[in-house]
């Protein structure tokens, strides 16, 4: 039995060839992206496409429903999970393909906290002086509103966090003190 992550892998590394080949990385990223919330904020969907009371054809009309508006890709994709009883990868193949996307196009996740919602320019502005700092072309930043930071901003890309927060400044300063 193959580990799920190598089998999300997988299945996200044929949907993203296909989507590479039709010029559609955004859009099918950005459904995929719909599809792990849906099945997020709905946390009877798993398990209901995981019992054994329903038939395959029920659970994929059920699928077939509820993302109606899905490109014939994304369709497709969810059809196959569901005959080969994979229905559990599907949000893992959903994060599997925006990594192999970003990285095509040298992009990063970012997750910033701030005291205040952030500026279209003012995320800009990160995006390109944090990109450099991580070998990459631009960040896709999520802007958190975290007002305990006091000002400045903490900045999280993958495992790495720049904290140029006051609240992160205020921390440091307080250990030197205790440590002197």
């Amino acid at each position: 039995m193959m580990s799920d992550s190598v089998v999300a892998k997988r299945y996200a590394l044929a949907l993203f060839e296909i989507a590479k080949e039709h010029q559609q990385l955004q859009e099918i990223g950005e459904e995929l992206q719909v599809v792990k919330a849906v099945f997020e904020e709905n946390k009877g969907l798993l398990p209901l496409l995981e019992s054994p009371k329903l038939t395959i054809e029920e659970k994929q009309a059920l699928v077939k429903n509820a993302f109606s508006e899905a490109s014939i890709y994304v369709a497709n994709l969810l059809m196959l999970l569901i005959e080969r009883h994979r229905e559990g990868d599907i949000t893992a193949v959903a994060d599997a393909y925006v990594n192999l996307a970003n990285e095509e196009q040298g992009l990063a996740e970012a997750t910033v906290e701030s005291v205040r919602p952030l500026t279209e320019e003012e995320t800009h502005q990160i995006s390109i002086k944090f990109a450099k700092k991580v070998g990459k072309q631009a960040l896709k930043i999520n802007n958190i509103v975290n007002p305990q930071l006091l000002g400045g901003l903490k900045v999280r890309i993958g495992n790495r966090i720049f904290d140029g927060s006051l609240r992160g400044k205020l921390n440091r300063l307080e250990q030197q003190l205790i440590t002197k």
